[in-house]
């Protein structure tokens, strides 16, 4: 197996974050350090460390869904010692962020330890939708909306066609958007290169998923069908 797809299946971080670790030499294999993130190990056989923590093979998948608070940090460590995703969930294994959701973002984010599961979710291939609730500083001219809805340059790239929705018509403050992107705080710099703030901003919908009854901070365990559903998302394609 690949060294940096068996330690995203068994370790607490995905396949790019372990691919990230293999090249900054923080990862060995029977106590010698390897950088390639495709060499093949022996399951059961070679030992590997990350940062000298033996990587240990993971027995039983776990798949989370939790309402983020804002002001609490999507990763399972933090230098600043700020609360992470994973001190609110209590879990036997160790699991890790599927992506990531701003530290002023609140909403829908998955946690698990299954490192293929999560690289599939968030590869752009698969265009896996996301929706967002927003509150803009004022209300958003219709000429904006438009634009946005067909794609914005941020820096060198274009963002995909998102579609958007208005929560409540008289308001136009207030309304949802969906895209299947994930750049570093795509979301807010598309409003903003249009003069607007964004006042609040919650995940609420990731694929199929939904925050359904879950209030801020509560999370909950997968249903079958719900994995199912995200796994048939991003299924590769027979030939």
């Amino acid at each position: 197996m690949r060294l940096n797809k068996f330690i995203s299946n068994n370790g607490s971080i995905a396949r790019r974050t372990a691919e990230e670790y293999i090249r900054q030499g923080r990862v060995t294999i029977n106590n010698m350090t390897v950088t390639d993130p495709a060499f093949n190990i022996i399951e059961n056989k070679d030992k590997v460390r990350v940062d000298g923590e033996l990587v240990k093979t993971s027995r039983k998948k776990v798949y989370i869904v939790l309402n983020k608070p804002r002001k609490v940090i999507s990763g399972v460590s933090d230098d600043k010692h700020r609360t992470t995703v994973t001190d609110l969930i209590k879990s036997k294994e160790k699991i890790f962020p599927v992506g990531r959701l701003d530290y002023d973002t609140s909403g829908l984010i998955l946690l698990t330890n299954d490192g293929e599961f999560a690289n599939r979710l968030m590869h752009p291939r698969y265009k896996v939708e996301k929706t967002y609730r927003v509150k803009l500083s004022k209300p958003i001219e219709e000429k904006h909306k438009l634009l946005i809805q067909k794609g914005v340059r941020l820096g060198r790239k274009v963002t995909a066609p998102a579609y958007i929705s208005f929560i409540n018509p008289k308001d136009k403050r207030y309304i949802n958007i969906t895209i299947h992107e994930g750049m570093n705080r795509q979301v807010r710099k598309v409003f903003e290169s249009f003069g607007y703030f964004v006042d609040k901003l919650e995940r609420i919908k990731y694929g199929y998923l939904t925050l359904r009854g879950l209030a801020s901070g509560q999370w909950r365990h997968l249903e079958p069908k719900e994995i199912q559903s995200l796994t048939k998302i991003c299924k590769p394609e027979e030939k």
